[in-house]
C-alpha cells in the first residue's frame, strides 16, 4: 500500500509539473514579464496589481462603475483569454489554478518556482478578463436598478402621494364649477355668457377657478403621454450619474445583439460622441428618432426659436434604459462574460449536438419526431378535462367557474390533530439528546471518513496537520453560528489556535468543498432506516430563505418586505423525502425561483435525481413547467393565486363548466415545426451545456432559438452563483 501510495503520489506530481511547464512554455517573454509584475507592489501602492484586480467593485455608484471599467480595460487588453491552450490541457486543471490564483497571496506566489507561479497567474488572469466583465455589467444592473430607476420610481411614487391632497381639492372645485355649468344649460334655454358666468361665480369665485386650473394642469400629465413619463423626466436629471462611464462602457467591453436590439446597441456606440461636451447643440439629425417614443419624445424633442432641438440627456437616457433592458433578456450580450452571455451560442450545436442527443433522448425516452408523443398527450389532456369536469362541486370540494373563466377552490379546513400525534411529538422532543454542535460533528466525521476528507486545499491536496478534523469543526460551528473564532479559541491547543483556525478557514474551507462534503452525508443519510421509511428519495421540494447581507455587496438587491432598507439574496434550497438537503443555489436579491430552479435540480451535490418536484407559487411558469417535464420529472407546483391561472386545451370539445376555464389553445403545428430547437434546448439543459436560468431568459423572448455563433472555446471558469462563488467548468468542454 505505501509503495502504491508513493507510485500515485510521484505520477501525480510529474503530471503537475509537466503541466506547469507546458502552460509557461506558451508565454512570450513580453507576457511573462507582465505576469511576474502583477506580485510586485508598485511604487506608492499598498497591494500587488493582482490583489487590486481579485477586488471587485461592491456598492453602486457612477464613479465606482468607472473605475471597474478601467479595471476591465487594463486586464482584457493583456489579451491571455484569446491564446491557443496546448492541446491536451485539461480543462479542469486550467480551474484549479485560477481556483488557487484567486485566494493565494502574492507572497505564497513568489515562493513558487518560475513554470508554476507563471502557469497559476496565466490561469488566473483569463479568469479574471471574464469575471472583470461580468462585475462591469452586474454594477450596470444594480446601478440601473436601485440607483436610477428604482429611485426615480420612489421619487415619484413620494410626489404623486404628496399632491394627491391639492389635486384633490382643485379637483372638486373643478366639478363644481362644471356641474353648476351642466345645471344652467340643461334645460337648452339659451343663456348669455354673463349669465353664465353670474352662476358659477356665486358658487365658485373666478379667482380659485383659475388657480385650480392652472394647478390641475400643472400636476396632471398631458392626454397622450404615459404613466412613466415622471420618473423618466427625473431619471433624465441623473445624468451626471451615467456620463462617466458611458464614455468608455462600448469601448472596454465588446458587445453582440440579435436583430431586435441591433439598433439599440448602435445608439449606444454613438453617446460618447453625443457626451464629450464639444458638441453643444444635438438636433434630430445625430439620434436614431426611431427609438424615441411615449413620453420620451416629450422629453427628448424640444421645440426651439429655430426649430426642433435634443435634449441630450433625456435621449441618452432614454437610450440607456432601453439598452438595459435588452441586455436583462441577453438580447444585447457580451461574449467576453461569463454570465452576460448570449445563450443562443451556447446550445450544443454541430458535432456536439449529433454526439448527444441520440444518448440524451434515449435517457429521457423523447422521440425526435413528436406525432406520436403528441398524440399521446392530446388524449390524456382531452379525458383530463372531462373527468375534472364531471366531478367539478362533488366529492365534498366546492369548485367553481366564474364567467370570465377563473377557477375558484373553496378554502380546506385544517384537520384538527389528533391527541396520539401531539403525543408522539411531546414523547420525540423528550427522547432528543441535548448535544454541543461540535460534538455531532465530530461524531459524523468519525462516521462517515468521506466528509472529512472533502475538505481539500484551494490548491487540491489533502491536509496533513494533526488533528485536521477538530480544526474543521471548529470553523465549520464559528461559520454555522455567526459567533466568529472567539469562541472556539483555546490557547495551547494547536487545532484550536488562532492562526491554525484562519488557515484552515481560508484554504479548505470555500462552497465547493461544502458540495462535496455534502455528498457523503446525503449517501450516509439515505442509509438510515428511519429515513427510507420516510421515502424513496425521489420526492423533493425546492424553495428559498432569504437573508439580508451586512456587507456592501453588488450580488445583493433590494426587497423592504424581506430585507427592510437593507439588501439581500435567496438561498434557493432543495431538500428530498428523506430529510437531505439534495444542492442549493445563492441568487441575487429576490428573484423569481423559477429562473434558476432547475439549475438546482442538475447541480446536486449527490444522491438520486428525484421523480417529482415540489415548489411554491414562485417557481412556477409555463416554460418552467414544459421544461421540467421533458427532462423526465412530474412538476407539482402549489399554485396560490388559482384564479389567476388560465387553462389550455388542445381539442375543440366540449368540456361544461371547463370549457370558460380551458381557454388557451395549444398549437400543435407550431410545436411540431420547432421541434427539433426544443429538443436542442432541453438536451443542452441535460448535458450541463447551457444554464437553465440563461434558458428560461431566452425562451421568454423567443420561440424558436438559434445559436448566434459557434462553440465556446474560452477556457475560464465561471461562478456557480454569486454570493458564494467557486469555480465551475464552463465553456464548450464538458465535464
Amino acid at each position: 500500500m505505501t509503495t502504491l501510495t508513493r507510485l500515485i503520489a510521484r505520477v501525480r506530481d510529474e503530471a503537475t509539473e509537466r503541466l506547469h511547464e507546458r502552460l509557461y512554455g506558451i508565454l512570450s517573454p513580453r507576457q511573462q514579464a507582465i505576469l511576474a509584475q502583477l506580485l510586485e507592489v508598485p511604487e506608492g501602492a499598498r497591494s500587488s496589481d493582482l490583489e487590486r484586480w481579485r477586488k471587485g467593485p461592491s456598492v453602486p455608484s457612477g464613479r465606482n462603475m468607472e473605475k471597474a471599467l478601467e479595471r476591465a480595460s487594463e486586464i482584457l487588453s493583456v489579451g491571455l483569454g484569446a491564446m491557443e491552450l496546448p492541446p491536451g490541457v485539461p480543462h479542469r486543471r486550467m480551474v484549479d489554478l485560477a481556483r488557487y490564483g484567486m485566494t493565494a497571496t502574492a507572497t505564497t506566489l513568489r515562493r513558487h518556482g518560475p513554470s508554476r507561479q507563471l502557469a497559476t497567474l496565466l490561469a488566473t488572469v483569463i479568469y479574471l478578463e471574464g469575471k472583470s466583465v461580468d462585475d462591469c455589467l452586474d454594477l450596470l444592473d444594480l446601478l440601473m436598478t436601485t440607483e436610477l430607476i428604482g429611485k426615480a420610481e420612489t421619487a415619484t411614487d413620494k410626489e404623486r402621494a404628496r399632491q394627491h391632497p391639492k389635486l384633490a381639492r382643485h379637483s372638486a372645485t373643478l366639478a363644481v364649477a362644471v356641474e353648476t355649468l351642466l345645471e344652467v344649460t340643461e334645460y337648452g334655454e339659451e343663456l348669455r355668457l354673463e349669465q353664465v358666468w353670474e352662476a358659477i361665480d356665486a358658487i365658485v369665485p373666478r379667482r380659485e377657478l383659475e388657480e385650480a386650473v392652472a394647478a390641475v394642469t400643472g400636476m396632471v400629465p398631458p392626454p397622450d403621454a404615459d404613466a412613466d413619463g415622471q420618473m423618466r423626466a427625473l431619471l433624465a436629471e441623473r445624468i451626471a450619474t451615467v456620463s462617466g462611464f458611458l464614455k468608455t462602457l462600448t469601448t472596454v467591453i465588446e458587445f453582440g445583439a440579435n436583430a431586435e436590439a441591433q439598433r439599440v446597441l448602435a445608439a449606444m456606440k454613438t453617446l460618447p460622441r453625443l457626451l464629450d461636451g464639444r458638441k453643444k447643440k444635438v438636433t434630430e439629425v445625430d439620434i436614431d428618432g426611431a427609438l424615441v417614443s411615449g413620453s420620451w419624445k416629450r422629453l427628448v424633442f424640444r421645440a426651439g426659436s429655430h426649430g426642433s432641438t435634443v435634449d441630450k440627456n433625456a435621449y441618452t437616457m432614454c437610450v440607456l434604459t432601453q439598452f438595459h433592458r435588452h441586455l436583462k433578456r441577453r438580447d444585447v450580450y457580451a461574449e467576453a462574460s461569463a454570465r452576460w452571455r448570449d445563450p443562443r451560442g451556447q446550445l450544443l450545436d454541430g458535432a456536439d449536438w449529433a454526439a448527444a442527443k441520440g444518448p440524451a433522448l434515449t435517457d429521457l425516452q423523447l422521440p425526435e419526431h413528436p406525432e406520436t408523443l403528441l398524440a399521446e398527450h392530446a388524449l390524456v389532456l382531452h379525458l383530463a378535462l372531462r373527468d375534472v369536469a364531471a366531478r367539478l362541486g362533488t366529492d365534498g370540494v366546492d369548485v367553481t367557474v366564474d364567467e370570465e373563466g377563473r377557477l375558484h377552490v373553496a378554502r380546506l379546513k385544517a384537520m384538527p390533530e389528533p391527541p396520539s400525534l401531539v403525543d408522539l411529538r411531546k414523547r420525540v422532543a423528550g427522547m432528543l439528546p441535548r448535544v454541543d454542535l461540535p460534538e455531532l460533528l465530530l461524531e459524523v466525521m468519525g462516521r462517515v471518513p468521506g466528509f472529512e476528507a472533502a475538505f481539500t486545499s484551494v490548491a487540491g491536496g489533502v491536509s496533513k496537520l494533526a488533528d485536521f478534523h477538530i480544526s474543521v469543526a471548529a470553523c465549520l460551528t464559528a461559520s454555522a453560528l455567526n459567533i466568529g473564532y472567539a469562541p472556539v479559541i483555546k490557547a495551547g491547543t494547536a487545532a484550536l489556535e488562532r492562526a491554525r483556525l484562519s488557515h484552515v478557514a481560508q484554504n479548505y474551507l470555500s462552497a465547493e468543498t461544502f458540495s462535496l462534503a455534502n455528498a457523503p452525508l446525503i449517501e450516509e443519510q439515505a442509509k438510515i432506516g428511519f429515513a427510507r421509511q420516510l421515502g424513496g428519495g425521489l420526492v423533493a421540494a425546492i424553495d428559498g430563505m432569504r437573508f439580508v447581507v451586512p456587507v456592501p455587496s453588488i450580488y445583493t438587491r433590494p426587497n423592504r418586505k424581506f430585507f427592510g432598507g437593507k439588501r439581500g439574496l435567496t438561498w434557493l434550497n432543495m431538500i428530498n423525502d428523506q430529510g437531505a438537503g439534495l444542492g442549493a443555489k445563492v441568487v441575487t436579491g429576490t428573484v423569481r425561483d423559477s429562473l434558476h430552479m432547475i439549475d438546482v435540480l442538475f447541480r446536486r451535490d449527490g444522491g438520486q435525481r428525484p421523480d417529482i418536484i415540489v415548489t411554491d407559487m414562485g417557481s412556477y411558469g409555463d416554460v418552467v413547467f414544459g421544461l421540467v417535464h421533458l427532462l423526465g420529472m412530474q412538476y407539482r407546483p402549489a399554485l396560490a393565486d388559482l384564479p389567476d391561472q388560465k387553462g389550455w386545451r388542445i381539442q375543440d370539445a366540449d368540456y361544461g363548466p371547463l370549457a370558460r376555464f380551458a381557454r388557451g389553445k395549444i398549437d400543435l403545428a407550431k410545436v411540431k415545426r420547432h421541434w427539433g430547437d426544443i429538443l436542442r434546448v432541453v438536451v443542452s439543459i441535460y448535458t450541463g451545456r447551457i444554464r437553465a436560468d440563461d434558458v428560461m431568459r431566452m425562451l421568454q423572448r423567443d420561440s424558436n432559438p438559434h445559436p448566434a455563433g459557434g462553440r465556446d472555446r474560452r477556457l475560464w471558469p465561471d461562478f456557480q452563483d454569486a454570493a458564494h462563488p467557486h469555480l465551475r467548468g464552463g465553456g464548450a468542454v464538458s465535464a
